[in-house]
């Protein structure tokens, strides 16, 4: 109830600052449970990503940090999020998930490489897909990069990819989760040209150190 609100009130804002967003690819999204990665740009692209997915509901990790603040605690909490101590990260980073997962009610939003600033990908997605049977569906986010560019009505594209389904049989060790990194990261690439053959991403961070 809480989430379906919570979703209803960000559309219904993103609407009215930035204008409708363009959803591409959702032919490409399970009727099951699935995992949606891709580059982590800004930090309001989740919410994009869940409001693309709608109507299946996402989990997503937190980190435990935010899980402090009361009023935060509340809020993450209904909206099916779970803290993630991100340098210790521990056995329930990966229950967790494939617990909601298995159970088919939620699916899960995760950027592999784990922070804005990073480009590169961590395992984790890969070995949750696995355990949970799941495949991993590849998405990238392009418009603005900050809650002030919302405002300008840059145009929002969320376009999801083809799944990639993991084979029960490939072992997850350095060479399994290469095979699968590659698979992403030409994912995003792909997306990323079929929505503008020019993209390039600039992390708004950098760009300001760089002035």
């Amino acid at each position: 109830m809480f989430y379906s609100f919570m979703r209803g009130l960000v559309r219904v804002i993103i609407g009215l600052i930035n204008g409708k967003p363009r959803y591409q690819g959702r032919e490409n999204l399970p009727d099951g449970a699935y995992i949606l990665v891709g580059p982590h740009r800004t930090w309001f692209d989740p919410l994009l990503y869940a409001l693309a997915g709608s109507p299946m509901q996402f989990s997503f990790m937190a980190k435990e940090e935010l899980f402090k603040n009361p009023v935060l605690r509340f809020i993450l909490t209904r909206a099916n999020a779970f803290p993630v101590n991100r340098d210790h990260p521990g056995p329930s980073a990966i229950k967790t998930p494939v617990k909601f997962l298995r159970s088919g009610k939620l699916s899960l939003i995760m950027f592999p490489s784990g922070t804005r600033h990073s480009q590169e990908l961590k395992g984790g997605a890969t070995v949750i897909a696995k355990m949970a049977r799941v495949p991993l569906i590849p998405t990238v986010y392009q418009g603005p990069l900050t809650f002030k560019r919302l405002f300008t009505r840059q145009r929002i594209t969320v376009r999801f990819g083809k799944p990639i389904y993991i084979d029960r049989k490939l072992k997850l060790d350095e060479a399994g989760q290469k095979q699968i990194e590659t698979q992403m990261l030409t994912a995003f690439d792909e997306l990323d040209q079929a929505i503008d053959p020019n993209f390039h991403y600039v992390d708004p961070a950098t760009k300001k150190h760089a002035h």
